[in-house]
């Protein structure tokens, strides 16, 4: 896979878990009835937004990490939620893969054409 690609992916797919995080707790299938700060999840998500426009190797570097935890999170989730939130909480898991298999190719591909 290409830098170029690699970076596309994993910029969309940190967007796009961002949004599903907010849309998940907030609107769709919240903890409580009209939401909860369980909503404030999505906010760590947008440290490393920056970083991962740019391009930045490093930020892939953490942010791959951080992503792992919403890996974790949606899997517990996808295991005891029923109904929509089930389906949520997959859709986090499948978000955060490819956000750490394209960051991952984004690293490989940085490091190789620097050698």
């Amino acid at each position: 896979m290409s830098r170029a690609v690699a970076n596309a992916l994993a910029a969309i797919s940190l967007i796009a878990l961002t949004f599903e995080c907010l849309l998940w707790e907030g609107v769709l299938a919240p903890l409580r009835p009209g939401g909860s700060f369980v909503v404030l999840k999505a906010l760590p998500l947008l440290l490393p937004l920056r970083g991962v426009l740019r391009g930045h190797v490093y930020t892939y570097q953490w942010a791959s990490l951080l992503a792992l935890l919403y890996f974790c999170e949606g899997v517990v989730r996808a295991w005891s939620e029923h109904g929509p939130a089930r389906a949520l909480a997959l859709l986090e898991v499948a978000l955060s893969l490819l956000f750490v298999g394209s960051a991952l190719a984004f690293i490989a591909a940085a490091r190789s054409r620097d050698r």
